[in-house]
């Protein structure tokens, strides 16, 4: 059975994400969407919150796991197991940073593959960022995210 990673913040997930996911869920046996802890980027939601969205907006695919880590990739990756990822890449600056990070785990596991997947025509523009930055200033993401999502954000920003 073959498994892929895909790792990501996740803070929220937007229809860029669910193209992603449901391409890969093509491709592999099994997916695990993986939700990095990640205290750094300081997200929106919580871990769980996060985890309920994504499980939410992924629940029409059958063959998808989606958890929450705070170990390095490698490790989690391997705690499942897998030695490959999915990252997605929009732009030439993301290709660098993932690229980057591709060889630092493979520097850690040899045996470790990072697969890049450009988005479908149309979803190159969505970040988790941008819908995140329109959200907070009253503007509509319904077009950017699952629904799920947008009554999320729209609670959010309505308290």
């Amino acid at each position: 059975m073959t498994t892929v990673i895909y790792p990501g913040t996740f803070n929220p997930i937007t229809n860029g994400h669910i193209d992603l996911v449901e391409r890969a869920a093509k491709l592999f046996d099994k997916v695990v969407l993986g939700i990095a802890y990640s205290q750094k980027k300081q997200p929106m939601f919580d871990l769980e919150q996060r985890i309920g969205l994504c499980q939410q907006a992924l629940a029409h695919l059958d063959n998808i796991e989606v958890c929450g880590f705070s170990e390095l990739l490698v490790n989690f990756a391997a705690n499942k197991g897998s030695t490959t990822v999915l990252r997605g890449v929009r732009s030439m600056k993301d290709f660098e940073y993932e690229m980057q990070m591709a060889d630092m785990n493979r520097a850690m596991q040899t045996n470790f593959e990072t697969i890049f997947l450009p988005p479908s025509p149309g979803l190159a523009c969505i970040s988790s960022s941008l819908v995140r930055e329109i959200a907070a200033m009253g503007g509509d993401v319904s077009q950017f995210v699952p629904a799920v999502v947008n009554t999320a954000l729209n609670d959010r920003f309505s308290a």
